[in-house]
């Protein structure tokens, strides 16, 4: 498992971290039944504190996607459901974009410009 950070990125660790574990198991490079490397591993692999991690972590087991077992470390669990993860930052965005006086069919427009 080869996860990456770009330090670029605005968004915080935790979240980086959380993204690139998520996208390994939509990708298959992990799989539903495997275990993940110690948080510590991760971390150091990283460059990133162990708590940032544990962090990121225990989001994806709130998500359903990993469980911590005592003693048999962390084992991907299942893999997201794609409409699930980006329904709730869809909506998000529809409410910024009312803010801003724009409709639906506006979104879709800047959506089809950008791709």
């Amino acid at each position: 498992m080869l996860l990456t950070l770009d330090l670029s990125d605005p968004r915080p660790l935790h979240e980086q971290v959380a993204t690139a574990v998520r996208r390994a198991i939509v990708e298959s490079e992990i799989r539903p039944g495997d275990r993940l490397p110690p948080a510590r591993d991760i971390a150091a692999a990283l460059g990133v504190n162990v708590n940032t991690v544990l962090r990121a972590l225990r989001e994806l087991r709130d998500e359903g996607l990993v469980e911590f077992r005592r003693g048999r470390g962390i084992s991907v669990v299942g893999a997201p459901d794609p409409r699930g993860v980006l329904l709730p930052q869809v909506r998000e965005l529809l409410d910024n974009a009312r803010r801003y006086g724009l409709q639906p069919k506006d979104v879709i427009a800047l959506i089809e410009e950008a791709s």
